[in-house]
């Protein structure tokens, strides 16, 4: 499976908050630190809180934090929120299937079973299992 640079990044900003839970992180420095424009890292930012993973305050002393503990978050939380939209295979997609085998393809579902193993081993670790070391 790949995951969406978008996902990738949302992981790792997710990690490094994690380190630092009891402040505010704002979407200028984490921009800076992974390379990104912060117009891109606000998006992400944007779907995690809309997903109840963060929560966002405006002005001075704010920024994003996480809105539950690290250890309460489940990496397949994460990338299911992240990755919603975007179909492993076409076949997968609502609506719009070009596929012209469908229907009579058998790979399809062993691609469903291996997207729920995957997803399954995803649910076993959560954020706090792999949370950066806090830096400084």
């Amino acid at each position: 499976m790949r995951l969406t640079s978008f996902t990738d990044y949302g992981m790792r900003i997710l990690m490094r908050m994690a380190a630092e839970p009891e402040r505010g992180h704002s979407t200028t420095e984490l921009a800076e630190e992974f390379g990104l424009s912060r117009h891109h890292l606000a998006k992400i930012v944007q779907k995690l809180a809309q997903g109840g993973i963060l929560q966002t305050r405006r002005g001075g002393g704010g920024g994003a934090m996480l809105a539950r503990p690290a250890d309460q978050v489940t990496l397949a939380q994460i990338v299911c929120l992240l990755e919603e939209g975007q179909p492993l295979v076409e076949c997968f997609a609502k609506g719009g299937n070009l596929c012209r085998i469908d229907g009579h393809c058998r790979l399809k579902t062993r691609l469903r079973h291996a997207e729920n193993a995957f997803l399954t081993a995803l649910d076993k670790s959560t954020l706090a299992d792999v949370a950066l070391t806090p830096i400084g």
